[in-house]
């Protein structure tokens, strides 16, 4: 009998942590940004792209307005993939705490072809101008790691941070006062319009082909296959389930013969 008992209080609770599945299914993404070539040369083709569009804008260019390309940072300028591979390592998911941390570290790296973008915008009389949804009190160290890259602009004039909500459209008008925006970059549609923020049973694909010829004339889409709009979708644009509702959400997600 005490055998038994010794038995059953030795066994250890296998309760599933679903936190740690979440940060795990990341994994393959992180790797990929990280360390595989084609990303390499999907930045560097994108930015050529941006280059491409940029000039064909300014032939003949007769605005009134001095010309501009507005840009998002994060996985569009700098590379905060580190943050994800902490997530994963330490067995985490996003939180504000540890993204904050990570932005006042001022260590992201410059992605492939954004700076040569940026200078060659500057060197054809356009101005470079960033808005993020970074936290407007995280400001100095984002200058502080845009200025070690020596990125033009970087420079609280040039940068909008976010204050009051992640919609882009209230800073993005501020700018237009001021500029004629010929080229939007980013890694999510959102970056070029809120039109794509809150996607139906499509997923935004029905919107990108009812604005197919504004993209295509107007927008650089890079690839960030760790996080962004593209998963709110896949929860019905709700953040707010549980990790184990969107890990059941996901698998339901995933096409399969």
């Amino acid at each position: 009998m005490l055998a038994s008992w010794s038995c059953q209080n030795n066994t250890k609770s296998t309760k599933p942590n679903y936190k740690e599945d979440l940060s795990a299914q990341i994994e393959g993404a992180v790797l990929w940004y990280q360390n595989s070539a084609e990303m390499q040369a999907s930045y560097l083709q994108a930015y050529a792209y941006g280059k491409m569009i940029l000039d064909k804008h300014l032939e003949n260019y007769d605005n009134e307005l001095p010309a501009a390309v507005l840009l998002d940072l994060d996985e569009t300028v700098l590379d905060n993939s580190p943050y994800e591979g902490m997530l994963i390592k330490s067995k985490q998911t996003y939180s504000s705490d540890t993204w904050n941390n990570w932005v006042e570290m001022a260590k992201a790296e410059a992605l492939p072809g954004a700076a040569d973008f940026l200078n060659y915008a500057k060197s054809k009389g356009v101005e470079v101008i960033y808005i993020s949804n970074r936290l407007d009190k995280l400001l100095g160290p984002t200058l502080k790691n845009m200025q070690a890259l020596n990125l033009p602009n970087a420079d609280s004039a040039h940068v909008f941070l976010k204050k009051e909500t992640s919609d882009k459209t209230a800073r993005r008008a501020i700018v237009s006062q001021s500029f004629n925006v010929l080229v939007y970059v980013g890694d999510n549609l959102t970056d070029f319009s809120e039109l794509f923020a809150n996607r139906g049973e499509g997923m935004g694909k029905d919107l990108v082909l009812q604005n197919k010829e504004e993209l295509l004339n107007h927008f650089v889409m890079l690839p960030n296959p760790m996080y962004g709009e593209w998963e709110k979708a896949i929860y019905g644009n709700d953040w707010s389930h549980s990790d184990s509702a969107k890990l059941a959400i996901r698998l339901n997600s995933v096409k399969a013969y």
